[in-house]
C-alpha cells in the first residue's frame, strides 16, 4: 500500500488529471463554430446513400454546460488536494491524520503503561486483556474468527500448536512483520500415483486412515522431498514456518483429497505486519492478548 501512494503515484494521477482536462478543453475549442448567415452547410458525411449532417454550431446551452463542468473541476482540484499537498488540510487524509492524532494523546497513556511490562505479566492483567481482546476484533477476527478459532487456511490462535512458535517474544514478532508461508508445488514432479503416495504417508503420522501399502511407498518419497522443511519425523520446523504434521492441527483440513491438493498446488499464507499501523504499545497488547488465548486451554 506504501507503494501505491508514494510520491511517483501522486505525480501521475496528477498528470492524467491535468491532460484529461486540457483534453477537454481542446476538443470544446476546436469543435466551436460560429452560425454563418445564409444556408447552412452539409458536413459531407453521407450515410445510407442520401442521409446527411447539417453543420450547425453546438447549441450555446451545451457549450456553457460543458465550459462550467471543466471550471468546477479546476477549482475543485485547487480548493482539495487533487493537485499535491498543498491545501491538505482541507482533505480526507488530514482529517483522519487529526483524529488519529488526538486519539493517539488521549488513549496513547493508556497503553503505554503497559508496554514496558513482561508479556506474561500483561496476559495476566484482566484489563489489558479487554484491551487486547478489543484490539483482535477490530484487526484479526476478520481472519481468525471471533473466538480466535481460526478458519480454512488461518490458523487456531486458541490450542498450543504454533507454525512460527508458541514463545512470547515469537508472537509478539510474527505481529509486527507478518508472516508469509509458502509450500512448493510437487504435482509436477511427484506425478498422480507419488503425491498419493505422500499423501498417505503423511496421514499415517497422525494415526488417520491410509492405505498402508502406499504409505510405507510415501515414506520414501516424503524422505527425498518433505525432510528439509517438516523434518525426518514430520514435526515441523518454526524457524521456516513449516508445520507439525504429526499432530491433529490442520489448517487447509486432513482428508485425503485436500492433502493431495496441498501436495499438488502448494499453498501460500501471508499474515500481515501490524507494527507500521498499530504502533509498538498497542502491538504489545495485542500479542499478550494472543498469548492468553492459548494459555488459556492448558
Amino acid at each position: 500500500m506504501a507503494d501505491f501512494i508514494s510520491g511517483f503515484w501522486n505525480m501521475y494521477v496528477m498528470g492524467l488529471v491535468a491532460l484529461s482536462i486540457l483534453f477537454c478543453v481542446f476538443v470544446l475549442v476546436s469543435n466551436m463554430t460560429k452560425r454563418e448567415p445564409g444556408e447552412v452547410k452539409l458536413h459531407g458525411h453521407v450515410w445510407d446513400e442520401t442521409l446527411a449532417e447539417y453543420n450547425n454550431p453546438l447549441p450555446r446551452w451545451w457549450l456553457y454546460l460543458f465550459w462550467i463542468t471543466i471550471v468546477f473541476g479546476i477549482v475543485y482540484l485547487v480548493i482539495y488536494p487533487g493537485f499535491g499537498n498543498r491545501n491538505a488540510d482541507r482533505g480526507e487524509h488530514s482529517q483522519y491524520y487529526a483524529e488519529m492524532k488526538a486519539a493517539d494523546e488521549k488513549y496513547g497513556p493508556i497503553f503505554a503503561k503497559y508496554q514496558d511490562m513482561d508479556l506474561m505479566a500483561v496476559a495476566a492483567d484482566p484489563e489489558a486483556n479487554a484491551m487486547g481482546k478489543r484490539m483482535f476484533l477490530t484487526y484479526c477476527a476478520q481472519c481468525h474468527g471471533s473466538a480466535a478459532q481460526g478458519a480454512k487456511g488461518f490458523p487456531n490462535l486458541t490450542d498450543d500448536e504454533w507454525n512460527w512458535g508458541g514463545e512470547p517474544d515469537t508472537i509478539k514478532t510474527t505481529i509486527v512483520g507478518g508472516r508469509m508461508g509458502v509450500m512448493p508445488a510437487f504435482g509436477a514432479a511427484l506425478g498422480g500415483e507419488g503425491v498419493k503416495d505422500v499423501a498417505n504417508y503423511v496421514r499415517s503420522l497422525s494415526n488417520l486412515a491410509h492405505d498402508s501399502l502406499r504409505a510405507q511407498r510415501g515414506k520414501e518419497v516424503f524422505d527425498t522431498n518433505c525432510v528439509a522443511c517438516h523434518g525426518a519425523d514430520g514435526t515441523g520446523n518454526p524457524m521456516l514456518g513449516a508445520v507439525n504434521l504429526t499432530n491433529k492441527s490442520w489448517l487447509y483440513g486432513s482428508s485425503e483429497a485436500t492433502i493431495i491438493e496441498t501436495v499438488t498446488n502448494g499453498r501460500q499464507n501471508q499474515m500481515p505486519a501490524f507494527q507500521e499501523f498499530l504502533g509498538d504499545a498497542k502491538v504489545h497488547l495485542l500479542a499478550a492478548y494472543v498469548l492468553s488465548l492459548s494459555k488459556e486451554q492448558k
